[in-house]
């Protein structure tokens, strides 16, 4: 499944089919983070016996929503890719107007900041979305969102390393929609790339239990250098 790639109606069918199941929906949703899982872990997680995840693994590589990463004896599995991950951030807008208020009274952190697949989503991914839109450090252009010259040599000055932000110049990014917040977030390869050069300068740190992000103190105050607020 890609952008590039509409959807038939059989298509669209088979992928509500997919979601149907509540254990594939669960191994799905264990895989948002842009983790690798072995089969028994999701086995576990979705609470069904190891035969049956086989088989649920199986449908959802075939349906184009799961990638497998073999290493040796071992097999792990990962979401397809950063259009498969959207594609499900954005499945929970309809009930957005009801889930919103419950996630974020039960679990603020995750609302706060988290990885939607791999890249910064939440109330930091969207403020920086903005922020840097603004600014002018953002450019949105037919092939995607670039990040400008003059924003790279930002991020460095703010203590970024120098040869990942320069990266950073060559990567393309798109707007995704965030089901919390309802507004554009940073995704595809340069929402990922930034958002791992974040938490590699120690300005994030992932959570344990779930795939928020925690800024650290240090990372708020370098990222309100660089034009990103949210309410503490």
């Amino acid at each position: 499944m890609t952008e590039a790639s509409p959807l038939s109606r059989y298509q669209l069918a088979e992928l509500g089919a997919l979601l149907a199941e509540p254990a594939r929906a669960a191994i799905l949703l264990a895989l948002m983070d842009g983790t690798m899982r072995p089969a028994g872990e999701l086995a576990k997680i979705a609470g069904v016996s190891a035969a049956t995840a086989s088989a649920h693994l199986k449908r959802l590589l075939d349906g184009g929503l799961l990638s497998l990463h073999e290493q040796g004896r071992h097999r792990y599995f990962r979401l397809a890719n950063d259009d498969v991950a959207a594609w499900l951030e954005a499945m929970a807008l309809p009930h957005a107007s009801r889930a919103v208020p419950v996630a974020a009274i039960r679990d603020t952190a995750l609302c706060r900041a988290r990885t939607c697949y791999r890249h910064l989503a939440g109330q930091l991914g969207v403020a920086l979305c903005e922020a840097w839109l603004e600014r002018g450090w953002l450019l949105t252009q037919s092939e995607g969102i670039c990040l400008l010259p003059h924003a790279a040599d930002a991020l460095v000055q703010a203590g970024l390393q120098a040869t990942p932000a320069l990266q950073l110049l060559h990567l393309r990014g798109r707007g995704c929609l965030d089901w919390t917040e309802r507004r554009l977030h940073l995704g595809g390869p340069l929402g990922v790339a930034i958002t791992g050069a974040m938490i590699d300068a120690g300005w994030l740190r992932r959570a344990h239990r779930n795939r928020a992000l925690l800024p650290t103190p240090d990372g708020l105050r370098r990222l309100a250098e660089l034009g990103v607020h949210i309410q503490t």
